[in-house]
């Protein structure tokens, strides 16, 4: 016999018959992101650069000099990913930091010649990784799920 009035304990049994895992978009997204973060190391593994890494080197080629903060605006990632990724970039000689000619403070990143060579030998894989993980959708239901993943996001 149960101790919960009648009014909560049907609520209870409705949402735990409502809560299907596999309907939940969390849940989807994790696996998502799971499946392009195997893809992307299967393609790209051996150049030792993680998908953060890549990422921010992508939009110092696209961008130019940026500073830190902006890199990490412009990248999606929070000051403390952003950080580490910058200095673990430095150390392995694919960004440099110079400091900003206005603000001695701040430095402004740049890709090293090595980061420049490293970006162009990945582009084509990255073009690759995006082809996987699409892989089984149509060329229309691609530009759906890019248009709706962006209207998330």
């Amino acid at each position: 016999m149960s101790i919960l009035p009648a009014s909560i304990e049907d609520k209870s049994e409705d949402s735990q018959e409502q809560f299907v895992l596999d309907q939940q978009i969390s849940h989807l997204l994790r696996r998502a992101h799971q499946r392009a973060s195997a893809i992307f190391l299967s393609i790209l593994g051996e150049h030792q650069i993680t998908p953060t890494q890549f990422f921010a080197m992508a939009r110092l080629h696209e961008k130019g000099q940026l500073s830190q903060n902006k890199l990490g605006r412009y990248a999606a990632m929070d000051p403390a990913t952003i950080q580490g990724v910058i200095r673990r970039l430095h150390e392995r000689g694919m960004i440099e930091r110079i400091p900003d000619s206005t603000d001695r403070r701040r430095m402004v990143l740049s890709l090293s010649p090595l980061g420049h060579k490293t970006v162009e030998e990945l582009l084509a894989g990255a073009k690759r990784v995006d082809n996987e993980i699409l892989g089984p959708l149509s060329d229309d239901e691609r530009a759906q799920f890019l248009n709706l993943v962006k209207k998330v996001v």
